[in-house]
């Protein structure tokens, strides 16, 4: 295997061997706890620029498969897809800028794969790094926080002040507007699954997961996923029933054309649900501020605590800002009366936001969970139970 570096801007190397493509890559170190679904990490498109250090030991084992991707390959374009929401193929995109792990398997060992970690790694240009103490990166990353980064093999090896520079010269991950470059340029639509729809969501994409549509197809709504462009117009013009705001890349502060959307949407009446970015919208559509945490969430197993029932969740997350707030925090919107209703067990940081008519609501987890725990897969039931309790209003855009 040939050398290759990992550089951060604090000037800190870590020298291993080159794993997936040869060659540069840039983009925000951050690390995740996960110990398996290396796969839809990658094709997260929440980790667009970002360099992920996995912290477990040994990744790829169950090599790669045509169902676990998080995003599609292929260009995303105007027509119906089943609720399997599967097409075998496609191996799916990975987002992530590059990947450093410590101990990448020799050998594949499951009967659905249908490539190696490293060979999709290689086919799609993606650059990383192995053979590393993942653990020594990861303890720089929680004490000086999420720092950009790059990863050098091959005839992009330099000499250590060109590459120190190199990664110094990218621009922040504060105050990155991504959520366009990772959004479906034409809108598509996820049927409900038996092909009977009770209801119609218009999904705002700003970096929306695969596994998303197919929990709300699952439930008999049918998904409209709209590019991060669309207006208001978009979503009359479909008749939605509800409208849902997706997990996304980038710093929410960028996102004034969502946030207004948004605010346009609920004042309207129409039901709303968020992850992830899309909370961090919501809860700017609410007159919150957010700002950039130190080296985030990203996990599968992180505690949320609900704030009204006492009840805690063990979710997926991915995410490096959040909204400001406190624990059970009531406050007064420009949509209505709004509270905290989730906080981080680990760190208090806010982890959901609603209306007190129960309209709108968001959390900062993936509820969908791929991978990860199913604890918070109810939340796609209340979110049709919202909607059918609309229904009867006479609510719908």
């Amino acid at each position: 295997m040939s050398k290759a570096v990992m550089v951060l801007e604090n000037g800190q190397v870590f020298t291993g061997q080159a794993f997936g493509a040869t060659g540069s890559t840039l983009g925000e170190a951050v690390f995740c706890t996960a110990m398996t679904g290396y796969q839809e990490t990658l094709t997260d498109p929440s980790y667009h620029r970002q360099i992920v250090v996995a912290t477990a030991p040994q990744i790829g084992n169950t090599g790669w498969n045509t169902e676990d991707s998080e995003s599609l390959l292929g260009k995303r374009s105007a027509v119906r897809w089943s609720a399997d929401f599967i097409d075998h193929k496609d191996p799916g995109r990975i987002w992530v800028a590059g990947y450093a792990v410590r101990n990448p398997t020799r050998r594949v060992s499951n009967w659905r794969a249908s490539s190696s970690l490293e060979d999709e790694m290689i086919g799609q240009g993606i650059v990383g790094i192995a053979g590393i103490d993942t653990r020594a990166v990861v303890r720089v990353l929680r004490e000086s926080g999420a720092m950009r980064a790059g990863i050098f093999s091959g005839d992009a090896l330099g000499s250590v002040d060109d590459m120190v520079e190199t990664v110094r010269s990218q621009p922040s991950m504060a105050g990155a507007d991504l959520a366009a470059e990772v959004s479906t340029t034409e809108p598509y639509i996820v049927e409900a699954a038996g092909g009977q729809a009770k209801f119609k969501v218009a999904a705002l994409d700003l970096g929306i997961k695969a596994n998303t549509p197919r929990m709300l197809a699952a439930r008999g709504v049918e998904v409209h996923v709209l590019p991060s462009s669309a207006t208001y117009a978009d979503i009359r013009a479909i008749g939605a029933d509800g409208f849902f705001l997706s997990n996304g890349p980038g710093d929410p502060v960028t996102a004034d054309a969502a946030v207004a959307l948004t605010s346009e949407v609920i004042d309207a009446g129409l039901p709303t649900f968020g992850i992830c970015f899309g909370n961090q919208i919501l809860g700017r559509a609410f007159g919150r501020s957010t700002y950039k945490l130190k080296f985030g969430h990203r996990g599968i197993n992180i505690p949320v605590l609900d704030t009204a029932t006492g009840r805690v969740a063990i979710t997926s997350q991915n995410h490096g800002f959040a909204l400001e707030g406190e624990a059970g925090e009531e406050f007064d919107t420009d949509l209505g009366r709004a509270r905290v209703s989730h906080v981080c067990a680990n760190d208090g940081v806010v982890e959901g936001v609603e209306l007190m008519s129960g309209k709108a609501f968001s959390v900062q987890y993936h509820p969908e969970a791929a991978s990860g725990p199913h604890d918070a897969a109810n939340l796609f039931d209340k979110f049709v139970h919202v909607m059918e309790t609309s229904a009867t209003e006479g609510n719908r855009a």
